[in-house]
């Protein structure tokens, strides 16, 4: 498992596959063996590198004031230390914000953006709806299965559950994340912290001339679509897609889906 170590962490990467490089950043509890959906596919054509954020996954390191900047700070130390001079960028929920700040800090070495079921930043999670709420809170109560079944319905929409079982999906959803659902990290709630904490809508008219793919799942309750459909429509030249009957889980419910449309993104931006 390659790693960098900076003055004040050691941070854990995958290095996967040949060809243009794709950094991927994942989300809130959530490690980079996550993203293996994707990586087992797009690493016939590209290299792809996945990190751990500090304080997730392999990844260790001070915690203290852990904010966005700090997140994209880390990928960006990762990518200067493997000589890279441009990437493609892939974020999903925080770390489609960590994508772009990633973006903002370092432009000339931003070939691409793909931001998947996320936000402009924190005041997008201001208003949670009554939904998202419950869930939510039950994924924190309970027995260890009331509180696993409830993440697996805050990510996934209600139709996959009731066509496959709560507990074939929250089977699939572990086998992927690594880890229980009932058991988030203990830096779960300073991500969450950091997320609501950053909002750079004001500067994504910058990121004119990153080729920019914008992703939603109807269904979203923690990254309503509407939200990506505002993020799209503040980064100009940025394309969305949303898909009607997806959720949260969006890369991994219709993995094959999404490979199809980032690959056609990558493939489009690598020419630009």
């Amino acid at each position: 498992m390659p790693t960098f170590e900076s003055p004040d962490a050691c941070l854990h990467y995958d290095d996967v596959g040949h060809g243009p490089a794709v950094l991927f950043l994942q989300g809130v509890g959530v490690a980079r063996c996550a993203w293996e959906p994707q990586v087992r596919t797009l690493a016939h054509d590209y290299r792809c590198i996945a990190v751990d954020h500090r304080g997730i996954g392999g990844s260790e390191g001070s915690l203290d004031g852990l904010s966005v900047d700090r997140m994209a700070r880390d990928a960006l130390a990762v990518i200067e230390s493997l000589g890279l001079d441009r990437v493609h960028v892939v974020g999903h929920s925080l770390g489609g914000v960590v994508a772009q700040r990633f973006a903002l800090l370092a432009p000339k070495r931003t070939r691409s953006l793909a931001l998947l079921c996320t936000f402009a930043g924190g005041r997008d999670l201001a208003l949670p709806s009554a939904r998202l709420v419950w869930l939510g809170l039950c994924t924190r109560v309970g027995t260890r299965a009331m509180r696993r079944n409830a993440f697996a319905r805050l990510v996934m929409p209600e139709a996959e559950i009731a066509a496959r079982g709560v507990e074939a999906v929250a089977t699939e959803l572990e086998s992927v994340f690594g880890r229980s659902l009932a058991a988030p990290p203990s830096v779960t709630d300073l991500q969450l912290a950091a997320l609501r904490a950053h909002d750079e809508r004001d500067r994504l008219s910058e990121l004119a001339g990153t080729p920019t793919f914008v992703a939603s799942g109807t269904l979203d309750p923690i990254a309503p679509a509407r939200v990506g459909r505002a993020l799209a429509g503040s980064i100009p030249g940025a394309t969305y897609r949303e898909w009607g009957q997806a959720s949260h889980a969006l890369p991994i419910q219709l993995a094959d889906e999404v490979n199809a449309a980032l690959g056609a993104h990558l493939a489009a931006a690598h020419l630009v």
